[in-house]
């Protein structure tokens, strides 16, 4: 499949993109290129993941894990895929958190109050850890268009500042009636995991889609 530049999207009738109303064209922001290459925002790409039927029934694991313009129909499924990201905790993202969520807890700002706790430090949000899952799996796989339904999830680590999180997903059922996805969510520091669950997704059907289309059409050839 021919790569596309940054913020193009490849747009024709049979393109979920343009079905969802993604912009087909675009250039990127001031900035962008040299944003995403900062270390800091590193993609881990796992290309040992099985492809089954892959993305529109030609993507790659490299394609899944670098970022799709369309993402995955449910058809294109399979269990076993899985796609990961990979970033490094900053100052920056702590401050940022709390501010979007106003958890101000001093365990994560204040380094004096940190210092008398039972981990000795400051430490980030849990669910700044946790929000690297929903990156994985709102733009790489299944990727856009892809809807939450539950995410359970269990802490066993606490993340410092200047450590890298991995964000992996597994597909481990597939549920055809529904369109719901099930995968295994898991976050790792150095190989070990700091946060686990599970999530249940649905995902957008080809069948279903061509199924609307048709009716759409014919409703405005009646009319």
């Amino acid at each position: 499949m021919r790569r596309q530049a940054f913020g193009q999207v490849k747009g024709g009738m049979g393109s979920r993109a343009g079905r969802i109303g993604l912009p087909r064209t675009g250039t990127p922001p001031p900035g962008a290129r040299s944003f995403l290459a900062k270390p800091h925002m590193p993609v881990q790409t796992d290309l040992a993941a099985p492809l089954g039927t892959g993305y529109r029934g030609r993507c790659t694991a490299a394609q899944r894990n670098i970022g799709m313009d369309e993402g995955c129909f449910f058809e294109d499924l399979a269990i076993g895929q899985k796609a990961s990201f990979g970033k490094t905790i900053t100052e920056a993202d702590i401050v940022l958190f709390a501010a979007v969520t106003g958890d101000t807890n001093p365990m994560h700002l204040n380094e004096e109050y940190a210092r008398g706790s039972f981990f000795g430090e400051r430490i980030a949000h849990g669910m700044l850890a946790a929000g690297l899952i929903t990156k994985v799996m709102g733009t790489q796989l299944p990727g856009p268009g892809t809807i939450y339904m539950s995410q359970s999830l269990r802490f066993r680590k606490p993340v410092r500042i200047g450590e890298t999180v991995t964000a992996t997903v597994e597909i481990t059922s597939l549920n055809a009636e529904k369109h719901r996805v099930t995968l295994s969510t898991v976050c790792r520091v150095k190989g070990e995991p700091v946060l686990e669950g599970e999530a249940m997704v649905t995902v957008p059907s080809r069948a279903a889609l061509a199924a609307r289309d048709a009716a759409l059409v014919a409703k405005e050839a009646a009319e």
